[in-house]
């Protein structure tokens, strides 16, 4: 069972990726957070920057658009810089997202998926390869039979299902009872995202649905970025090694960012996460929140590390 890192925007960027990699032993694969190609056939300086620097690791860019036109404009440009597999966003259940038809918000329009997935498979560099990451349908778990009928009618090279609907976000518990389903009627190899939190969650996935061809994490490893080792039978992570962790990353925001304070934004959504590796975080959080300096900031994060217990069971907090 192959087991990948998912793309999460403003949190599994090239930095990240480089120090999980080298600290926990890496995902098979990486998937970048999603570049938006627009008309002025350009990219943003942050989004070369995703797919600029990602040697040594087997990373597929994630594109956004509800244009076969950008989307092909970004297929020919990854093409050139090597790449051979894009991954189509189709799962984003972010509000200003889907109002503009992108993400989750396309699969309200299947007729319109159906002809923009025309259009791309039309155009697309002969050596290049996609995937889409999806979720379920909309509004209801129903839309999901005519959905995977569209995706089945073109050449995928891996089909990614988040079990959830976009309205549902991350609340309540993934309809893992569609997956029998998808696997019984696609041919397209099938990866599993959505609440694998441990290696039990994962074991228990893989125990139901043995024809998988991956699973996917993200926030589950955001909490613990053990958890890939975790799930191969290795050891969870220990005080020192998430001391090196967060270390790691801090240093390279501060240095990629420009100073602490944008450091410490970024490092607060990262803690909105990994504060699940440690028990009764809530004081730290929000000394984390008010933090105005790198000095005040570190020094909360040295009582962390000095008086909070680890975690048995890894998760992210209520509502992430």
């Amino acid at each position: 069972m192959k087991l990948y890192a998912a793309p999460l925007e403003g949190m599994t960027n090239y930095l990240w990726r480089r120090i999980h990699a080298r600290i926990f032993g890496g995902a098979q694969r990486y998937f970048t957070p999603f570049v938006s190609p627009n008309a002025t056939c350009k990219f943003q300086t942050k989004e070369l920057d995703e797919l600029r620097h990602n040697e040594g690791m087997e990373v597929v860019p994630q594109i956004l658009t509800n244009n076969a036109e950008h989307f092909l404009w970004a297929a020919r440009e990854m093409a050139d810089m090597g790449y051979r597999e894009i991954n189509f966003n189709l799962g984003c259940p972010s509000g200003t997202v889907t109002a503009k038809r992108k993400g989750a918000g396309m699969l309200s329009y299947p007729e319109d998926l159906q002809r923009l997935l025309e259009e791309i498979f039309a155009g697309l560099p002969q050596e290049m390869k996609v995937s889409v990451k999806t979720r379920i349908g909309k509004e209801s778990v129903e839309e999901w039979p005519y959905l995977l009928g569209i995706y089945n009618q073109f050449p995928l090279s891996e089909l990614i299902v988040h079990p959830r609907v976009q309205k549902e976000f991350y609340r309540g518990h993934a309809h893992r009872e569609v997956v029998e389903q998808t696997l019984a009627k696609t041919k397209v190899p099938l990866c599993y995202n959505g609440d694998i939190f441990s290696p039990t969650d994962a074991n228990v996935v893989v125990q139901a649905y043995p024809a998988l061809d991956a699973l996917m994490m993200g926030r589950g490893l955001m909490a613990d970025p053990a958890l890939l080792r975790r799930i191969q039978g290795g050891a969870a992570a220990g005080r020192e090694e998430l001391r090196q962790y967060h270390d790691a990353l801090w240093e390279a925001y501060r240095v990629r960012l420009g100073g602490d304070l944008n450091a410490i934004y970024r490092m607060r959504e990262q803690w909105n996460y990994l504060s699940g590796s440690f028990v009764d975080t809530d004081a730290f959080l929000k000394k984390v929140r008010k933090a105005k300096s790198g000095a005040e900031y570190m020094a909360a994060v040295e009582r962390l590390f000095a008086e909070n217990e680890l975690c048995d069971s890894p998760r992210p907090p209520e509502g992430k």
